[in-house]
């Protein structure tokens, strides 16, 4: 027997995923065409919706674009505290951290070209003043595993840790505009890539 409880969840369900769905295709569209090109009956049209079947599940096309890069920070930032947590050296740490930056190029490559491509535009929106807030946490974080490596011997001493990080940050977000999940590279080897490129820092000959 249905009961009031259970068609209420399917209910939600069915609601968490269309709103997903909305969120997929809108992140294409933000990715391919920009944020600001894209309009709420493009993303309505591409999604096979009415405009107004949009309004219900979000108020703007900010709110999607909310929605997406949220999501994408607090799994980046879940996994980024586990290694802050488990890793057993500073070496070790880094490396994991790398490793999740470049899978998020596949994993979530619509929201990293968008925050690439809109990094401007966003940084001077109120609305959007909380990634400021995911920034700091993630950079304290690496900087806090460099500064480690630095202080245990395991990485030079000759360089400042909040530069080491822009760099590495910039570089892999910037490979975003060229990676391919389909394509030549495979994430390994783009991993193993910015491993190899990396070997400059750390006092023993391998990170």
């Amino acid at each position: 027997m249905t009961t009031r409880g259970s068609t209420e969840r399917r209910g939600t369900e069915r609601s968490t995923d269309r709103r997903q769905a909305l969120v997929t295709v809108a992140a294409e569209l933000f990715a391919r065409q920009g944020f600001r090109s894209t309009t709420v009956r493009q993303i309505a049209e591409a999604a096979g919706v009415l405009s107004g079947s949009l309004y219900h599940h979000f108020e703007s096309k900010e709110a999607i674009l909310d929605s997406l890069l949220t999501e994408y920070f607090d799994e980046l930032l879940a996994n980024y505290r586990q290694v802050a947590l488990r890793a057993a050296t500073p070496p070790e740490a880094l490396w994991q951290l790398i490793e999740i930056a470049v899978n998020s190029l596949a994993q979530h490559r619509a929201a990293v070209l968008v925050l690439h491509n809109e990094q401007r535009e966003l940084a001077l929106s109120p609305r959007f003043a909380y990634l400021q807030g995911f920034e700091k946490e993630i950079r304290a974080l690496w900087v806090q595993v460099l500064e480690s490596g630095i202080a245990g011997g395991e990485f030079r001493d000759d360089l400042d840790p909040r530069l080491v990080y822009l760099v590495i940050r910039d570089a892999i977000s910037v490979a975003v505009r060229w990676y391919q999940p389909d394509g030549e590279t495979s994430v390994a080897e783009l991993i193993a890539h910015f491993r190899r490129m990396l070997d400059g820092i750390s006092t023993e000959v391998g990170l």
